[in-house]
């Protein structure tokens, strides 16, 4: 389940921006509900909220790092734990595509605009609702959950 749901991901956000780049020029808006939401063809250079522009090279080493992390410690992440491991896989989704835009055009494509909020995209969403889930899993997770069930398996293992 891990890899459909990165895939999913990954293939969801690639697919909407390629419909974006090849439906609006660059700083093109579309109206998709009147007063609510627009498509903005951006293009950010930065992170969030266009921080760090520029710093393509950091950005790749660290989306590298963090990807190769997660894949290390995945093995550790118990298979019943299906939920979390969902979440990671949308976290490493979302990446994944961000990713891609900044090793193709040096920047990553964003398009959703609500009008009161940064433009973003659909890699940004699946970043930002697993990363709340997986903190709010850590820290309120009930007894079992992963932590316990890590400390488990190494009490089990030494």
């Amino acid at each position: 389940m891990f890899w459909i749901i990165l895939i999913l991901a990954v293939g969801l956000d690639q697919l909407s921006k390629y419909l974006i780049v090849t439906s609006l020029a660059l700083g093109e808006s579309m109206p998709v509900i009147d007063g609510f939401l627009q498509f903005t063809y951006t293009l950010n250079q930065g992170a969030s909220f266009s921080i760090l522009q520029g710093q393509r090279v950091i950005f790749i080493i660290a989306t590298l790092l963090v990807l190769g992390l997660i894949f290390f410690l995945l093995r550790k992440i118990p298979q019943d734990m299906r939920l979390f491991r969902a979440f990671i896989a949308l976290f490493c989704g979302g990446t994944i595509g961000n990713f891609i835009d900044r090793l193709h055009s040096g920047a990553v494509i964003d398009f959703i605009d609500l009008g009161w909020f940064p433009i973003f995209n659909i890699a940004d969403s699946c970043i930002c609702v697993s990363a709340v889930a997986i903190c709010l899993m850590l820290l309120f997770g009930k007894p079992g959950s992963l932590l316990s069930a890590m400390k488990a398996k190494e009490d089990h293992d030494a």
